[in-house]
């Protein structure tokens, strides 16, 4: 099976439907669970719960500046957790080796990723901080792929992190099955159209560490392209990338495909182009022609079929 690896996210719990807030209650995310969940597996973190907090329990926020940022308790400044909160995400980020991703509760002071309410020695909020905990796992973590449960209500959010997570599941086989020159260049010519739908240039980059392997560490090698690869993939595919992408791959079939074939394909890249259809439209009309002219190069592309299809992600972009 293509998929036979299902990718392990990590999660806040809340997310998943457990009551850990500190109201008692949770924060179920339908998508999360009942679409997201049938192609891979969960493990549930709340660190709030983790560093013995309790539910319900008093409500804590974030106090200082972007510089220096505390937990405190609301009702009782004097409770500080800050320290706790950065020992549980330290801790906790040596063990996630095996994550391909993670999901993290927006707004929260111990888990909101970006904009949560920072309070300042007057009492005024902006958002300019990171939860006290997401901020250490991210630090620990820098290549992961990480987002926040409302910034997936977002198409193209939703389907660039979807992407980043199964793309980083191989990269990660890939590193556990043992790292060679053949593997690595494997890698990169499989890869080739998806990471140049987010940047030509990051993909020229990344041709350019593995244009010379003999003699090299390829263990630092392979820690500079996993850097560059997921920085690359995390960047914006829009769709003047998309369709020099579609056009490169749709030249494979040239000489295959009669005049009304490619007038038909043509005009589907056209129509995605100008923003008349979904990427999905363009994607499965080459997959099928490519299904009656088989094409061992196109074959081995992850960009025509990069996650599970049933996900539905590029019908709306």
């Amino acid at each position: 099976m293509r998929y036979a690896e299902r990718p392990v996210i990590g999660i806040s719990s809340c997310l998943l439907g457990q009551k850990v807030r500190y109201d008692g209650t949770a924060k179920r995310d339908r998508w999360i669970v009942d679409q997201l969940g049938k192609h891979v597996d969960y493990r549930p973190i709340c660190p709030e719960m983790a560093i013995g907090l309790g539910t319900p329990r008093p409500p804590i926020r974030l106090v200082g500046t972007p510089e220096q940022m505390r937990v405190r308790g609301v009702e009782d400044p004097s409770v500080d957790v800050t320290d706790a909160l950065e020992d549980f995400a330290l801790n906790t980020a040596a063990q996630l080796g095996d994550i391909s991703g993670y999901v993290f509760m927006s707004k929260s002071p111990s888990c909101g990723m970006e904009r949560v309410k920072l309070y300042n020695a007057k009492g005024h909020a902006e958002k300019k901080g990171v939860g006290a905990y997401a901020r250490v796992v991210m630090q620990s973590l820098p290549h992961l792929p990480y987002e926040e449960e409302g910034r997936l209500h977002d198409a193209m959010l939703r389907e660039n992190f979807v992407n980043r997570v199964f793309a980083y599941r191989r990269w990660q086989t890939l590193r556990a099955t043992g790292l060679s020159a053949k593997a690595l260049i494997d890698f990169h010519a499989r890869h080739k159209y998806m990471v140049m739908a987010h940047s030509q240039a990051a993909y020229q980059r990344l041709g350019r560490l593995l244009s010379h392997l003999k003699g090299v560490d390829l263990g630092e090698v392979a820690d500079a392209y996993e850097a560059e690869f997921m920085t690359a993939l995390k960047r914006r595919a829009g769709r003047k990338r998309h369709v020099n992408v579609l056009q490169h791959i749709q030249g494979y079939l040239k000489d295959r495909i009669d005049g009304s074939d490619k007038r038909e394909l043509l005009e589907s890249i056209e129509a995605y182009r100008r923003e008349e259809v979904p990427l999905v439209v363009p994607t499965k009309l080459l997959r099928s022609y490519f299904r009656r002219n088989p094409d061992h190069y196109i074959d081995q592309q992850w960009y025509l079929d990069p996650y599970p299809e049933s996900l539905g992600l590029r019908n709306a972009i």
